[in-house]
């Protein structure tokens, strides 16, 4: 399997490597009350070590020049196992023109043509609309992961574990369509 290039540019959205001028964005986005209930405890500490530091697991998402979220893609190692795991978040003012359902399907189309066959996510299980996003893409519904995420207060909570298959859409999973 090869290493996908960045940057992947979409209608919208670009895919990036991350770079030290996007820490403060990320750290403002992830304090966002709606972004924070998903990702918890996210120092500005924490988000230089996984998001700035990382680079190879970490793509930013990018708008009219703009930092507007991240992701992780995960890449497994066995090449007899050719799958992905994504997690994405994205600023609450980004939100509504479908802007993280188009830089997953760039990712997935990326993560295709290297080489992955399988691509997984494991959304909370009470984040309806990000799963009905999912969804839209084409992914499926595998079952429920139980007791998955330590919640704040040590609170267990389940996850839904989704997957999205090279068979499903060889070449991808379509763009999506903005009105």
């Amino acid at each position: 399997m090869t290493a996908t290039v960045l940057p992947i540019v979409g209608p919208v959205v670009t895919l990036r490597a991350p770079q030290q001028a996007d820490h403060a964005p990320l750290v403002a986005i992830l304090s966002e009350p709606e972004v924070a209930i998903w990702w918890v405890g996210y120092t500005p500490e924490r988000v230089q070590a996984e998001f700035i530091d990382s680079p190879e697991s970490v793509r930013i998402i990018e708008v009219a020049g703009e930092c507007a979220g991240a992701m992780y893609v995960l890449r497994g190692e066995d090449p007899e196992y050719p799958t992905t795991v994504m997690h994405i978040f994205i600023g609450t003012r980004f939100r509504g023109n479908r802007v993280g359902e188009e830089a997953l399907a760039l990712a997935i189309r990326a993560e295709f043509a290297d080489g992955i066959s399988r691509i997984t996510l494991d959304p909370n299980i009470n984040n309806e609309g990000v799963i009905r996003s999912y969804e839209r893409l084409g992914f499926q519904r595998i079952g429920v992961l139980r007791d998955y995420q330590v919640r704040p207060g040590g609170k267990l909570e389940d996850a839904v574990f989704l997957d999205l298959t090279r068979s499903d859409f060889p070449d991808g999973p379509p763009l999506p369509q903005r009105s």
